[in-house]
């Protein structure tokens, strides 16, 4: 093989179900040599495509895609101003492809790179919701028939979809929910699903930063009796300094770390042992060179990981996770939204769940690719998600 040089940088966005999602093609000098890479920011898809296609492409092409390490910092240092979202995910996808290229130029797969194997499989979690308290045990119990041992449990989505009367008088339009009423049927429901399917099983439940932290400090505590797995996004990266509360007051293992983008976010909980779980989202903090980083900075201070994997992500996306959880030793669990046939057809060589595991295959690279036909029937819509304007009953914006 001559002197390897990228040639090319493209994004590549569809929506094949609902979130619009971004994925990266590096190509090179090598003839069908080009890795893929997810930068999913699907509340901002094309300010992310401009990153890439306006500024990273030029940054890139015609160099030694080998060089993951030199080419990481000094794409990250030469937009000056760094650690925010758009240009994290622009930088997430082209290094998720590099780790593609090198992985295809290699013959191993990705996780080979990283260290090898901890584990065959990585165990997942699954989201149950529902409109009562019977409902969610109906789904919990659903997912158990499945295999699954790990499964988080909302009533109503984030926050609850409880009525909210007595709006003011030209209320803006917005996503609104009860932060109170919210707050007091969490205890509710686990006391529910704890007394009728009992401790065997691992439940997690999401705040997803929908109430003030002393709220949110009352809540850790009261749940405290139901041994959550853990409790997630508990408070807004705005307000970190509230989880020495937290941790004063009881021992409900805590998440964080889903809308991290700046090493200085995780970093004081990380060293203070004040989460048990990080849960960054890996496109939004760079891509898999940080990403295995802040995994082993993690595990010398016993916090364990569980990546972001919800339906914004994309297939290539939950791969860079998969690589990463089967071959970190401080792994916890992974979040898993599942694949529709479509986004399998899509992307072939997803990663497969089997029994509550997923596990990565064992093609060179990331091991996935994609139908760029396919994908550009899925069009990506405009329009801003609802439920990113959260609202509290009196019509203050609140945290999504």
């Amino acid at each position: 093989m001559a002197e390897l040089k990228i040639t090319n940088v493209r994004a590549i966005l569809t929506a094949p179900v609902a979130s619009r999602l971004i994925v990266v093609k590096v190509e090179t000098s090598e003839p069908g040599l080009y890795g893929l890479g997810c930068a999913t920011f699907t509340q901002r898809h094309t300010a992310v495509r401009s990153a890439i296609e306006d500024f990273l492409k030029l940054f890139f092409v015609g160099k030694d895609p080998h060089r993951i390490e030199d080419l990481w910092h000094t794409a990250w240092v030469n937009s000056y101003w760094r650690n925010g979202p758009v240009l994290n995910n622009a930088l997430s996808g082209v290094d998720m492809a590099l780790w593609d290229i090198k992985g295809k130029v290699a013959g191993l797969p990705v996780y080979q790179l990283l260290g090898g194997k901890c584990r065959e499989g990585a165990a997942v979690y699954r989201h149950a919701d529902g409109r009562d308290e019977v409902h969610v045990e109906e789904n919990v119990r659903a997912w158990m028939e499945q295999g699954y041992q790990y499964i988080r449990c909302q009533m109503g989505g984030y926050g609850g979809r409880f009525a909210v009367r007595d709006r003011p008088e030209n209320a803006q339009p917005g996503s609104y929910y009860d932060p109170d009423i919210y707050a007091r049927s969490v205890p509710a429901l686990f006391e529910h699903l704890r007394s009728k399917i009992g401790y065997d099983i691992n439940l997690l439940h999401d705040i997803h930063e929908r109430l003030v932290p002393i709220e949110a400090v009352r809540l850790a505590k009261q749940l405290e009796p139901y041994r959550l797995f853990f409790l997630e996004d508990p408070l807004p990266p705005e307000h970190i300094e509230w989880f020495q509360m937290i941790r004063q007051q009881c021992t409900t293992p805590l998440a964080m770390g889903e809308l991290f983008v700046h090493p200085l976010e995780w970093k004081p909980l990380v060293t203070n042992r004040l989460i048990d779980f990080i849960r960054c989202h890996i496109s939004a903090i760079g891509g898999i060179t940080p990403a295995k980083k802040l995994a082993t900075l993690c595990d010398a201070f016993g916090v364990r990981t569980a990546w972001h994997g919800p339906g914004d992500v994309s297939p290539v996306g939950h791969a860079a996770n998969v690589h990463l959880d089967v071959s970190s030793r401080n792994f916890g669990v992974q979040e898993w939204s599942g694949l529709s046939d479509i986004e399998r057809e899509i992307f072939p060589g997803s990663p497969e769940v089997r029994n509550g595991y997923v596990y990565p295959n064992d093609k060179p690279g990331l091991g996935i690719d994609i139908d760029e036909t396919l994908a550009a029937k899925y069009p990506c819509p405009e329009g801003v998600p609802e439920w990113t304007l959260a609202r509290a009953p009196d019509g203050t914006a609140m945290f999504p």
